[in-house]
């Protein structure tokens, strides 16, 4: 695969950390104007287009330039979706983040992966559990992958440490957390696994970003496997993001009277798989690890819209009338309003990124709640 030049890779992380921009706007912008820095060029106008009430910012060359330095200075690099160092597994995701920070080593990323997440606040019994999983699973010729977090998270790192690790950060690849962690992040580098974000360099984690970061242990994953989790607990939205993925998502029992397991019984009851050993996981698994890659959604050549009128006030204003705050389907959208395909996804780009838009799983769009 064609690696980007310097010039490009400072021009998409300056589109990737503009406002509004994230990973379906990136590769609608790449896919119509060609290249990141042409399409940094549009963004004043577009942005207009979409009635935004204030410009966006564009970080300069200078503060993209700095982050790529940050990033060599911490031992990482920036990778993007279309090299071969990306993810394969991430690249099959809708959405996938178009550039990366890494740090390690990248070929990990090439062996088969299963994600094992659960509670901070974890059991001693759990994390017995999750250490004699990871070590089973890894032994076997897999990856896995984790959330770098205390309990599960940290027991799952720990145990697969000699077979290949990847732990996913919700901050900047610099900013490991938990703090009591650091030494683990030399330990993941040294036993040849990888750590991985898409946020910037520097970044303190926020309770919103772990959502984000949750969404890439789903991603980089066949599987995942829930051992212990409240019913209301970020494992839960790593589980429901896999299943919407297509993953295959797993759940070790627990006692119905620690509410540790409420969430991960809960699992077992809609359907995910029982696990009481990494045999329950790796049959299911296997299958999966032996199907050819399938690409996802890659970027594209821009299309010739040469001959295709651009959007007029008055398709705006018909496509705006026809959202709401439910999501639609874009193809819905295309039918209802009859306008033509190039010239709706135009509009839509407008408003995404004038803050207007709101994306959803399944190519679905909704208004901004709020929004007229």
């Amino acid at each position: 695969m064609p690696s980007l030049s310097d010039r490009q890779r400072i021009h998409w992380l300056r589109l990737i950390r503009t406002d509004n921009v994230g990973p379906a706007t990136f590769r609608d912008l790449i896919n119509r104007f060609g290249s990141a820095e042409a399409a940094i060029q549009m963004l004043p106008e577009l942005t207009a287009s979409g009635g935004a009430l204030r410009t966006l910012r564009i970080p300069s060359v200078d503060e993209a330039e700095a982050e790529i330095d940050a990033a060599t200075e911490a031992g990482a690099r920036f990778i993007a979706i279309g090299e071969a160092d990306y993810p394969p597994m991430l690249r099959r995701m809708e959405q996938p983040p178009p550039l990366v920070a890494v740090r390690g080593e990248a070929a990990v990323f090439q062996l088969p992966t299963v994600a094992i997440v659960g509670a901070r606040n974890a059991s001693l019994a759990g994390i017995k559990m999750a250490r004699m999983l990871a070590a089973d699973i890894g032994r076997e010729g897999y990856a896995v992958a984790s959330g770098f977090a205390r309990g599960i998270d940290t027991a799952a790192h720990r145990a697969s440490l000699a077979t290949g690790t990847i732990a996913a950060f919700a901050g900047g690849i610099d900013r490991p957390y938990p703090p009591e962690n650091a030494d683990l992040v030399d330990e993941v580098v040294r036993g040849g696994g990888a750590l991985i974000s898409e946020m910037p360099m520097g970044w303190e984690p926020r309770a919103r970003d772990f959502p984000r970061r949750n969404r890439i242990i789903a991603g980089l994953s066949l599987g995942l496997v829930v051992v212990e989790a409240a019913q209301r607990s970020g494992s839960l939205i790593s589980a429901r993001m896999a299943g919407e993925m297509g993953r295959l998502v797993f759940a070790v029992p627990g006692s119905p009277l620690d509410p540790r397991a409420a969430g991960v019984n809960a699992l077992i009851k809609d359907g995910a798989t029982l696990v009481t050993d990494a045999r329950d996981v790796l049959e299911q698994i296997a299958p999966l690890a032996l199907r050819p890659a399938v690409e996802g959604v890659a970027l594209e050549e821009p299309g010739d819209f040469a001959a295709i009128p651009p959007p007029q006030d008055d398709d705006r204003a018909r496509l705006v009338e026809a959202l709401g705050p439910t999501p639609v389907e874009i193809d819905e959208l295309i039918r209802h309003t009859g306008l033509h395909p190039a010239q709706v996804f135009m509009i839509l780009l407008e408003l995404d990124l004038a803050g207007r838009l709101e994306r959803h799983p399944g190519a679905r769009v909704s208004l901004v709640f709020g929004d007229g």
